[in-house]
């Protein structure tokens, strides 16, 4: 378990400050969307809703509480997530998506030997970042690593980002390190709300008093 801000290097906590503001625009970007789907049926519009993962409940208000996939497609996310997953000695499933994402993008001519590279690092039984795959999961990698077309990784790609969604990043969410951000930002909020109260309620004093 993630044991807070202590646990994470110096460069994770600096990251972590500053993904609460890309987290805040991300969310922002995604109001316009949920404007539009009040537009649409009500089936289509449950469906949309039952697929997003965006808390709207008074009990949880954390802007944080986003997709995983929105997450890791910030560098900043990523850098934090990395940090928790390096606290529960789980970082090779974050690494092996990468390279994953990485496989994808690689020439035609390198496909094979790429493959054979993450599978004997990642996939592979005993390797030195093993990954937790099902045996017919890693049985179908190995296989498709024969042929070694940019697909041959998707199906344990896939797996293990439910892995991190489902299990890991829902532990993230209730961390201590996302909880302390959660009561920094309330207390900043608060005050902010304080100070505009009473800079309200001292123009009306003055204003009672002309």
């Amino acid at each position: 378990m993630c044991k807070g801000l202590a646990t994470l290097p110096a460069t994770c906590l600096k990251s972590a400050k500053d993904i609460k503001h890309k987290i805040s625009f991300l969310l922002q970007k995604q109001e316009p969307q949920q404007v539009d789907r009040k537009q649409t049926k009500e089936k289509d519009e449950d469906a949309a809703k039952s697929k997003k993962i965006v808390v709207q409940s008074p009990v949880n208000r954390n802007p944080l509480c986003i997709r995983v996939s929105c997450l890791i497609s910030l560098a900043e996310g990523r850098s934090v997530f990395t940090g928790f997953l390096m606290s529960e000695f789980s970082q090779e499933n974050m690494q092996f998506w990468l390279a994953c994402e990485d496989f994808k993008k690689t020439p035609t001519c390198e496909l094979e030997k790429k493959a054979k590279f993450i599978y004997r690092r990642y996939v592979a039984q005993d390797s030195p970042n093993e990954v937790n795959l099902d045996a017919a999961t890693r049985e179908e990698t190995l296989q498709n690593v024969t042929s070694a077309s940019r697909a041959c990784f998707d199906e344990a790609q896939r797996r293990i980002y439910l892995l991190m969604e489902k299990d890991s990043y829902r532990r993230f969410l209730h961390s201590k390190l996302i909880l302390e951000l959660s009561q920094a930002d309330a207390s900043v909020a608060r005050k902010k709300e304080k100070s505009g109260w009473d800079t309200t309620a001292i123009r009306q004093e003055n204003a009672g008093g002309a």
